[in-house]
């Protein structure tokens, strides 16, 4: 490819990259408006009960997928690049099936125990638990269609129903619920979401099956399944290790401290996804195309996509960083009068993702290009690392300790990582690396 295409690629990527963070800060708003709704309708002890149940909810429904919505990206461009349609005909089946089944186990097996043993949790948060079971296997169904649509470069498709529509929908449900008369409760939160993910997921799949039978010629699928689930477990333990790294705190809070100051530190983290969204706009631009570079053997297109990805991936978090941590008195205001105190901690977690977005986009070059067990290990045990440091921060620190914990594995993270990157793929992936 000559050096012209291979820029004009990156800046047409660059206004996809524009136009999903766009989708992903409406979505946010929303989210944020929700948010606010819901910690000021059920109060600082039921919002913390649905704050905490909620991320239980996304990371098992990440999880149940098994990897295979990440891997999605690494294997659709390759089969594309290669000309294989049987496979990719397979592996679109076998993976909405996997991780529809999978997801529904999981949630069957925790609902039971709920059930079997009563006093399993506190009686507040049975029922909402229970409910949220029911959302796992959508969840797990719509992440899997996010992959897909990603891998297929059909970015907006891929963004737009979970992060906009489904947030905006989860926002009205809960609002129109009370102004009929239903209790302002984690329940009651929890149905919305439940409700709001079905429709959101209907209308992802009807639009990605519809693309799909439109452009998919006549072939036979295969199922190489080993293969996909060779490459997909390690994704899926990054993943959710990832996951981990943004709840990990919230979740031994959850244990540690009430639940009203939960939901005030769960106040800080949801303003900093604006942060993370920038990472996550770039990953759905770039992920598949460094596989599809390598499956074409184009390394000068792959180390032009690198470098440049890293440094508008720096320079847009830091813009988003700033400017949210000074607008975050404001925003953090908006839960209550309580939650602007909220703000050092905001402070220390865009400082941390600053720090990890440095080290340029190391996780998606290992996961896309063949090291994915490699990557796998390293955030594991990271991820271990950042349980051992926040049990050890909180006690003396408090919140600060949590904030502090995820700030400094999060920046561990990205330096390791892109180590890593250089010494099993040969790329250099900090922003401003000669």
């Amino acid at each position: 490819m000559a050096a012209g295409a291979t820029l004009g690629e990156a800046g047409g990527g660059a206004g996809t990259a524009l136009a999903v963070f766009g989708v992903r800060i409406v979505a946010a708003a929303c989210a944020f408006v929700a948010q606010v709704l819901m910690a000021r309708l059920m109060g600082g002890t039921e919002y913390g009960v649905f704050a905490t149940i909620w991320v239980w909810t996304a990371l098992m429904g990440h999880a149940s997928t098994w990897g295979l919505s990440q891997a999605a990206c690494r294997f659709l461009p390759t089969y594309r690049a290669t000309g294989a349609v049987g496979p990719e005909r397979g592996f679109l089946a076998f993976g909405a099936v996997f991780s529809l089944t999978a997801a529904s186990v999981l949630a069957g097996l925790g609902a039971a125990l709920l059930w079997l043993v009563p006093g399993l949790v506190a009686g507040n948060h049975a029922g909402p638990l229970l409910v949220a079971a029911l959302v796992v296997p959508l969840f797990a169904l719509q992440d899997f269609c996010e992959g897909v649509a990603r891998g297929r470069n059909w970015t907006l498709l891929a963004v737009a129903p979970p992060y906009l529509l489904r947030q905006g929908l989860i926002m009205a449900l809960m609002l129109a619920a009370v102004a009929f008369g239903a209790p302002a409760e984690a329940t009651v939160a929890v149905a919305c979401t439940l409700a709001a993910t079905a429709l959101s997921l209907a209308i992802q799949a009807t639009l990605l099956l519809r693309r799909l039978r439109a452009e998919r010629p006549s072939a036979r699928a295969r199922y190489p399944w080993r293969d996909w689930l060779r490459a997909a477990l390690p994704m899926a333990l990054i993943d959710l290790a990832g996951s981990g790294f943004n709840f990990v705190d919230v979740l031994v809070l959850g244990f540690l401290l009430p639940s009203a100051e939960v939901g005030a530190y769960f106040a800080a983290t949801r303003l900093l996804q604006f942060v993370v969204f920038v990472q996550y706009a770039a990953s759905s631009v770039t992920a598949q195309r460094f596989a599809a570079a390598q499956a074409r053997g184009d390394r000068a297109e792959l180390e032009t996509l690198v470098r440049r990805w890293a440094r508008l991936t720096l320079l847009a978090t830091l813009a988003t960083g700033l400017a949210l941590v000074a607008a975050g008195p404001l925003l953090l205001g908006l839960f209550g009068p309580d939650f602007r105190e909220a703000l050092p901690l905001l402070a220390l977690l865009v400082a941390g993702h600053g720090l990890a977005a440095a080290c340029g986009p190391a996780e998606d070059l290992l996961t896309m290009l063949g090291a994915e067990r490699a990557c796998a290990a390293v955030t594991v045990a990271l991820l271990v690392a950042a349980v051992l440091l926040t049990l050890a921060l909180v006690p003396p620190l408090g919140l600060t300790g949590a904030a502090l914990a995820a700030a400094l594995v999060t920046a561990a993270r990205g330096g390791v990582l892109a180590r890593l990157a250089y010494r099993r793929l040969g790329l250099v992936t900090p922003a401003f690396a000669r």
